[in-house]
């Protein structure tokens, strides 16, 4: 079986080209910018934290990439930076991975970008949202989501969720939502 992570970058590459617009709605320490910038136009990235949007820069730099725009903002502010249709999102929620645990994605934040998200998505376009329930705010970002996701319309969108249902400590899981034609 596939990893939850390889799982939402296979969910990616089948959906996007070369041609492809990409967002990385919480670029972290890059590694879904880096995927997103080798297999699309065009990858945007957000992050709150100057940490993330430097280690991203150094990451993708290192790797000889330059189509690529990194925004230190709240991923709610999308609206502010993004106008055109995007093919592919991805949201890594939670909190930077070695980095300050006070500091994570927050349920309003995270569900107000979404609804903006689900406007810019294009025909045939996914959402994918790994959620980490393992920490107090991801537990709440998780009950949201799942809320809002299930009220989707099935004629507008396709909803999956992929997890490993025998694994302690609260593992991370996929929630995808895809627009349909």
């Amino acid at each position: 079986m596939e990893k939850i992570l390889s799982y939402a970058h296979k969910l990616l590459e089948n959906k996007i080209t070369k041609e492809s617009i990409c967002v990385d709605m919480t670029i972290g320490n890059g590694h879904d910018t880096l995927f997103l910038c080798k297999h699309s136009k065009f990858v945007y990235g957000f992050d709150i934290q100057d940490v993330a949007i430097n280690q991203t820069k150094l990451l993708l730099e290192n790797n000889q990439i330059n189509n690529f725009q990194l925004i230190n903002d709240n991923f709610c502010n999308i609206n502010n930076y993004i106008n055109n249709k995007v093919d592919a999102f991805i949201y890594n929620l939670g909190y930077l991975p070695n980095g300050n645990k006070d500091i994570t994605t927050l349920a309003k934040d995270t569900l107000k970008s979404l609804k903006k998200s689900l406007k810019l998505l294009n025909n045939n376009g996914i959402i994918v949202i790994v959620i980490y329930t393992g920490h107090s705010e991801g537990k709440i970002e998780n009950q949201k989501l799942q809320h809002f996701a299930k009220k989707l319309d099935q004629k507008e969108y396709d909803v999956i969720t992929y997890k490993f249902i025998n694994q302690i400590n609260n593992p991370p899981y996929v929630l995808a939502i895809e627009r349909r034609k």
